[in-house]
């Protein structure tokens, strides 16, 4: 089994239940409302959208932890890593909900996609992480990519600071391509 980092269609966002998210959806539109702002409706997804996005978080945390040590502030790092939630528009800061999920406990952190997409650009940046190379779009593709040898063929022709830690590339690019998914097509992630 494990963790997955998945989108959330919109159907679920609004559903209640156990593999709903009614009252997260219910309690962010209360505080946005609180602090001036629309309330969030995930878009329909198009007819034509490629399914979802879902990658297993298996790998050791460790690498990606001491790279956004040595690359971000602690606020930064924790905009990358404190989040149990992500939405695709921009929050000025970490909205915590006294409202808690399967992943998260008792309370749900939410943060924006474009600013969690704008610090994993800069981890991408600092490692020369090949984005070109690395799978975007199919389910598991980029889980599999790495666990099954994609990346390390992938290091012995392009290598780089990113093929040091194989496992911290891993997450700069998870969280590069959860953000552009997110904001891509509308919807919110979390963690199953």
């Amino acid at each position: 089994m494990g963790l997955y980092l998945v989108s959330v269609a919109a159907q679920d966002w609004s559903q209640s239940g156990e593999d709903g998210y009614a009252d997260v959806a219910a309690a962010l539109n209360i505080e946005l409302k609180r602090r001036g702002l629309p309330p969030y409706e995930p878009r329909q997804a198009a007819p034509k959208a490629p399914g979802w996005f879902e990658e297993k978080v298996s790998p050791s945390m460790d690498g990606f932890v001491a790279l956004c040590r040595t690359r971000l502030t602690d606020t930064e790092l924790s905009a990358v890593l404190d989040w149990s939630v992500l939405v695709p528009f921009a929050l000025e800061e970490e909205i915590v909900l006294p409202v808690g999920t399967a992943y998260s406990g008792e309370e749900t952190s939410v943060a924006g996609a474009p600013r969690v997409l704008a610090l994993a650009e800069r981890l991408a940046d600092a490692v020369a992480l090949p984005l070109d190379a690395i799978p975007a779009g199919n389910n598991l593709a980029l889980s599999l990519w790495f666990l099954e040898g994609g990346a390390e063929r992938t290091a012995r022709v392009r290598p780089g600071p990113w093929a040091e830690d194989l496992d911290a590339a891993f997450y700069v690019a998870l969280y590069l391509r959860a953000a552009q998914y997110c904001l891509r097509h509308g919807c919110p992630m979390t963690y199953a």
